[in-house]
């Protein structure tokens, strides 16, 4: 059990090292492309946008998602693209979109121990969940939830 147990713990700490990558490497553009709707940087590393959240004062919001995942595409349908939605995410948080089943999202996955899609999390700007959610969630359940995160924020 001990040897598991030393085995698991590190190739933990394996992953989050090569998760975090080189400092110079990656960058993250967090101006908004459209107007309306949550705003998904691009990066190739979530350790890139945790540095670009830490700069702006905000949390990260992560969705984990799959190509395959018709929860997934629901949210990003009917919740993601509203404007006050959007507005209020731009504001607050850095949002990020990890396709759990490509590249280094599989790690990212493994280390939030991600198993089922949507998996919704907010982190604060080292990396620790803050608040998380297994599944979709509706405008009103997410507005919730990143309303609590806010508030974590602001109080730190």
């Amino acid at each position: 059990m001990k040897k598991i147990l030393i085995l698991s713990l590190l190739a933990t700490t394996l992953l989050l090292s090569s998760c975090r990558g080189s400092k110079g490497s990656s960058s993250v553009n967090t101006k908004p492309i459209k107007k309306d709707g949550v705003h998904f940087v691009k990066s190739e590393s979530l350790s890139a946008v945790l540095d670009a959240a830490a700069k702006e004062n905000k949390f990260v919001f992560v969705d984990f998602y799959t190509t395959w995942c018709l929860p997934c595409k629901l949210m990003d349908e009917e919740v993601f693209p509203d404007k006050a939605m959007g507005e209020f995410f731009q504001e607050n948080f850095i949002s990020y979109k990890v396709d759990a089943e490509k590249g280094n999202g599989i790690n990212l996955a493994t280390i939030y121990n991600v198993s089922a899609f949507p998996t919704l999390l907010f982190l604060d700007e080292k990396g620790r969940t803050v608040e998380r959610n297994d599944g979709s969630l509706g405008y009103t359940a997410l507005r919730e939830m990143a309303e609590r995160a806010a508030a974590q924020r602001a109080m730190q």
